[in-house]
C-alpha cells in the first residue's frame, strides 16, 4: 500500500556528494575565468630559439680532441717520455716569435673571428624561417613557416582578376609580392591585390604581420 501523493514507481532521488569548501555543487558560469581570445592574447610571442646543435657539436669535438691530446702528452711527460714534437715546436715558436709577427696576428684574428661567431650564435635566436604566431593560450606557442605563408598569399593573389602569375617572398617585416597582369589596368589590379593581401596577412594569425609590398607589371612581350 502506498500513501496518497507518494510516487508509485521505483525511481527515487539519489543522494549527491558535495566537495568540501564548495557552497554549491555547480559553479556559476559568471564566476568562471574567461577563455583568452586572439585579441586578448596569452603572452608575448617572441621568436623561436635555435638549438645550434651543429656548431655546438663541432666545438665540443674540437675541444675534446685538443684536451685529450694535451692530456695524453702531459701524462707521457710525467711518465718520463719526451713531449710530442708538435708541442715542442709550438712552445719554441711562441718563445721566438714577437707579438707583431704576421703568423701571430693571423692566428689571433682567426681565433677572435671564431669567438665572435660563437658569441653571435649564442645571443641571437636564429630560426629566421619560422614566424611566431599570436598566442591564444599562455602555455601554447605556434609558428608558421615562411614558405607556407608565402604559398597562402600567392594562392590569394592569383585569384585576383587580371593576375597572370605571382611571386611572393615573406620576411619578418614585409611580404614582397611581384605580380604580372595580362589585362585590366595596373592600378586597379594593384588596389585589389593590396586589399586581398592585407586581409590574408591578417588571417595568418602572426604576432607581427608583415606589411604587403605589391608591384604589378605587364608580362614581357614575346618575340
Amino acid at each position: 500500500m502506498t500513501e496518497p501523493g507518494e510516487p508509485t514507481g521505483s525511481t527515487r532521488r539519489m543522494p549527491t556528494v558535495e566537495r568540501r569548501g564548495d557552497a554549491s555543487p555547480a559553479t556559476p558560469s559568471a564566476d568562471r575565468e574567461p577563455v583568452p581570445t586572439l585579441e586578448q592574447g596569452g603572452g608575448r610571442a617572441g621568436r623561436f630559439w635555435s638549438a645550434r646543435r651543429v656548431p655546438a657539436a663541432l666545438l665540443a669535438l674540437v675541444l675534446l680532441g685538443a684536451a685529450g691530446l694535451l692530456l695524453y702528452d702531459i701524462a707521457a711527460v710525467r711518465a718520463d717520455h719526451p713531449a710530442m714534437r708538435w708541442r715542442r715546436s709550438l712552445a719554441d715558436g711562441l718563445a721566438e716569435r714577437h707579438l707583431d709577427d704576421v703568423a701571430v696576428l693571423v692566428g689571433a684574428g682567426v681565433a677572435a673571428a671564431i669567438g665572435l661567431w660563437l658569441i653571435l650564435l649564442a645571443l641571437t635566436p636564429g630560426l629566421r624561417g619560422l614566424l611566431p604566431m599570436r598566442r591564444e593560450r599562455a602555455g601554447v606557442r605556434a609558428g608558421l613557416d615562411r614558405d607556407a605563408a608565402a604559398l597562402v598569399l600567392r594562392d590569394r593573389a592569383v585569384g585576383v582578376p587580371g593576375v597572370q602569375s605571382v611571386r611572393v617572398r615573406v620576411g619578418r617585416r614585409k611580404a614582397k609580392v611581384r605580380a604580372l597582369a595580362h589585362f585590366r589596368e595596373l592600378d586597379d589590379v594593384r588596389a585589389d591585390l593590396n586589399s586581398v593581401l592585407e586581409k590574408a596577412v591578417g588571417e595568418l594569425g602572426l604576432a607581427k604581420p608583415p606589411a604587403p609590398s605589391v608591384q604589378v607589371h605587364r608580362p614581357p612581350k614575346k618575340g
